[in-house]
């Protein structure tokens, strides 16, 4: 990733990004569970208290695995793609056994029974990591709308929109990272006459973390954060704060 210095004000967000508390750890976002080696470098890092640190582990483990075995329709190490989470299931059979057991097969599909509370914990703490590295904003408090999905049951149109970069509208924090990332594309239209017409546009895109395996987009619209998640180009996430 591109190494950015942030440059706003360093007194908007003060404290563990979680709770609050000194932040006497760092952490970086994305967890490495969620990424291959070699590790991309210049990875994002916010500041934590050690017990939220410590906090979300297990969670991050199974959001993990489930995702891989989801796609290889069984929680065997032998047929899971990436090898540090093959490893990670065969050192865990309690955790192996506990996704094993949610399968169900409805026909042909296999289906799996999810945890959905400790997918939104990490979905959430993601979001709210991303906020606060990218925008400086502090969204310790209750999304207003928070949204998971495999990327394969988005229709069409809303996935074009989903992956599109954001123009726009209203300018976040000065100096923060995200401002940073916003680059000028031109784009030409039709006037009502035919004549051509050249329209400058600032767009806020995507950042990919590693290739196939993390990507985010941090949105801040003028009083309203959105937080744009895509792990392993299979489950799409949305959360949003009014701030």
């Amino acid at each position: 990733m591109e190494q950015l210095r942030d440059y706003s004000d360093e007194r908007l967000l003060l404290g563990c990004i979680y709770c609050g508390a000194q932040d006497n750890t760092r952490e970086h976002v994305p967890s490495r569970v969620l990424l291959d080696k070699p590790y991309p470098e210049n990875l994002p890092v916010v500041g934590a208290c050690h017990p939220c640190n410590n906090g979300f582990s297990k969670d991050e483990e199974y959001v993990a695995c489930l995702i891989e075995s989801v796609i290889a329709g069984a929680a065997n190490p032998a047929k899971i793609r990436r090898p540090s989470i093959a490893a990670l299931l065969e050192r865990s059979p309690v955790l192996r056994e506990r996704i094993e057991s949610s399968k169900t097969l409805d026909g042909n599909k296999t289906v799996f029974e999810v945890e959905h509370e400790r997918v939104r914990r990490v979905l959430l703490k993601l979001a709210r990591c991303h906020a606060a590295y990218e925008l400086k904003q502090e969204c310790r408090e209750e999304p207003i709308s928070i949204w998971w999905q495999p990327l394969e049951l988005l229709t069409e149109q809303f996935l074009e929109e989903f992956n599109a970069p954001h123009v726009i509208q209203t300018y976040g924090e000065i100096g923060s990272r995200g401002m940073q990332r916003l680059r000028v594309a031109e784009v030409k239209l039709a006037g009502p006459n035919g004549e051509e017409q050249l329209l400058h546009l600032i767009l806020n895109d995507w950042v990919d973390v590693q290739e196939g395996r993390y990507r985010y987009h941090a949105i801040d619209d003028g009083g309203l954060v959105r937080i744009k998640i895509v792990i392993g180009e299979y489950l799409a996430s949305e959360a949003a704060w009014e701030i």
